[in-house]
């Protein structure tokens, strides 16, 4: 199989880059983000996208960008929040080993707060991170391989447990 070693996906403010770099240095390997790639294609942040050109836009391009990681990058790739709600990126993740990287609502509340970078959480953030939550856990549930909890945990330990949870572990 060509493609990442590991993808990891779950919400905004989980730490998926923490993680992703972690992970990718205990294997040797280059660490993705298809946000980072999205920004770096269009010149400009994630926030100022939704606000010009729409989720909708945006969605479009995170499709794209998704589709290309997952058929040229062979490291640990991370994805944003939202990739798992278009079903054919749900179809694209059934052949690579993705951990969901999850965390309670008071750890996200505390994690992302009033976070402008972050336009779905501009309005009461910790109702719409809990409607998030439950529209998209059954989809970051269905594309994962294994799911691993970062609350209370140190981005070293979350790192070490996605590795185990995968089987990467270096003795």
């Amino acid at each position: 199989m060509t493609g990442p070693r590991l993808v990891l996906v779950g919400p905004m403010g989980v730490g998926k880059s923490t993680i992703g770099h972690l992970v990718a240095e205990r294997l040797g390997l280059v660490y993705r983000d298809t946000d980072d790639d999205i920004v770096t294609a269009e010149g400009r942040e994630i926030s100022d996208i939704f606000v010009d050109d729409g989720e909708e836009h945006f969605r479009a391009l995170e499709r794209a960008a998704v589709r290309t990681a997952l058929a040229e990058h062979e490291g640990v790739l991370a994805l944003g929040g939202g990739a798992v709600l278009d079903a054919g990126t749900r179809a694209l993740l059934r052949d690579h080993p993705v951990v969901f990287l999850t965390m309670d609502i008071d750890e996200a509340v505390r994690r992302t707060g009033l976070a402008t970078a972050r336009p779905l959480l501009a309005v009461n953030p910790r109702r719409t991170w809990r409607e998030l939550m439950e529209a998209r856990r059954p989809l970051y549930t269905e594309v994962a391989r294994a799911t691993v909890a970062t609350d209370d945990r140190t981005p070293e330990e979350v790192a070490l447990a996605v590795l185990d949870a995968l089987e990467l572990r270096k003795a």
